[in-house]
């Protein structure tokens, strides 16, 4: 049926192509609006990903000074628990393919009878704990495979240490290293926890 526009009918013609062009511009400059917010949400996304980006250099970059910090001092801390470290690595890669071991560690002291693996973290967390534990295991798996009888013991590191996951660590057989002072200290693993051998 078609819309009769006489002036019998009640509509005027210049008011409702008024209404018609005025929906059309409101619809065009929503449009443009939408897309103005697509194009800032796009800036947005970049400069968050450019802002990622920088943390992790800088949580990288504060890594490599924590681990600078205490690799050389390990062996002698450790010096003071009983133990005669000679060698001492630092980001040492272990890669077998034949044997699928794959792992990275940190700091790496040794002697004829007892290797010590230290990860480093800035503010270690349970899942690292849970990651040394299993970088333990295929360490072992590793030692075995190249007849190293030696015993394998671990150490968490962490500039910040909370109670619970210094406790976890413990807990899982690991000497704890953090700052104390000016320098740091090693908590052994004692009482109802115990040094765990690999």
């Amino acid at each position: 049926m078609a819309l009769s526009l006489t002036p019998e009918s009640g509509l005027n013609f210049e008011k409702v192509w008024a209404a018609i062009q005025a929906t059309n511009e409101q619809m065009k400059e929503t449009d443009r609006q939408m897309k103005e917010t697509a194009q800032q949400m796009k800036e947005t996304d970049r400069q968050m990903k450019e802002t990622d980006k920088r943390i992790g250099k800088l949580t990288n970059r504060f890594g490599e000074m924590v681990e600078y910090m205490i690799v050389p001092n390990l062996v002698k801390k450790f010096n003071e628990l009983g133990f005669v470290f000679e060698k001492t690595h630092r980001d040492t890669v272990i890669a077998s393919k034949e044997h699928n071991i794959f792992t990275e560690v940190d700091a790496f002291l040794e002697n004829g009878d007892t290797v010590m693996i230290v990860e480093i973290k800035n503010k270690p967390a349970v899942d690292d704990v849970d990651d040394h534990v299993d970088r333990m295991g295929k360490l072992r798996t590793y030692a075995d495979l190249h007849n190293d009888k030696r015993a394998y013991l671990g150490a968490m590191a962490g500039v910040v240490f909370n109670e619970s996951e210094k406790t976890y660590a413990l807990k899982n057989g690991f000497y704890v290293i953090e700052p104390s002072g000016e320098t740091f200290s090693i908590t052994k693993p004692e009482g109802k926890y115990h040094v765990r051998e690999w």
